[in-house]
């Protein structure tokens, strides 16, 4: 049994379900649309370019979490899934993942989306074992603040370790799946670095590494 790792915004579903999730809220009228919008844009050009300082997105994107009543955020979410995320499924992600799971492989998703958006989307997929930026929680409501290490860039590489000493679980065999080159850190820790529908810099990475390019929304 090894371990198969899966990024999750543009690699298992055809889309980015943070930068997702704040457009909904902007469109559920429920953040200030004109600057919510346009800041949420800046932070998702500065990911796409590598230069996202992780810290300031989190602070930014984890407010209304705190300032939405909690029953009122779970029904939102639950549109959300019906209305944006459902058309995000690729057919192809989910036969990798059946793939892997009668291989006898045992799945993580890790993702530096907090994990009130992400954790409904794995479900969705079938995978309850997930590492994600992890929204601060007091006497039962979201304070709006991120708790440890936020699972980007390096910081996967840093929760993945903490991870495996808790399962007593190894890299030996293991497999990454990502389309994000702010993912080179963790591609470079695993067995078998694959990269899936891949940004231009990874891509070129991968092309340079020999590692398999594989898309999941081809036809």
């Amino acid at each position: 049994m090894a371990l198969a790792i899966f990024d999750l915004d543009n690699t298992l579903i055809a889309g980015d379900s943070d930068h997702s999730w704040g457009e909904f809220l902007v469109a559920e009228q429920r953040v200030d649309a004109q600057q919510f919008q346009k800041t949420n844009d800046q932070f998702y050009a500065d990911y796409v370019a590598g230069s996202l300082d992780i810290f300031a997105y989190l602070e930014f994107s984890l407010q209304p979490l705190a300032e939405i009543p909690l029953t009122e955020l779970r029904e939102l979410h639950a549109k959300f899934m019906q209305q944006v995320i459902a058309p995000m499924q690729l057919p192809k992600a989910q036969a990798l993942l059946k793939k892997h799971r009668e291989a006898g492989d045992r799945l993580l998703i890790i993702t530096a989306t907090n994990r009130f958006v992400v954790e409904p989307i794995c479900h969705s997929l079938g995978v309850t074992e997930i590492l994600a930026s992890e929204p601060e929680i007091l006497a039962g409501a979201y304070t709006g603040k991120v708790s440890g290490t936020p699972t980007f860039q390096e910081g996967k590489v840093t929760r993945l370790k903490a991870w495996l000493a808790e399962q007593s679980e190894t890299l030996e065999g293991s497999w990454f799946y990502s389309d994000s080159f702010n993912d080179l850190p963790l591609l470079l820790d695993v067995d078998n670095p694959i990269a899936v529908d891949p940004c231009d810099r990874l891509r070129e990475t991968a092309e340079d590494k020999q590692w398999p390019i594989i898309s999941l929304r081809d036809e």
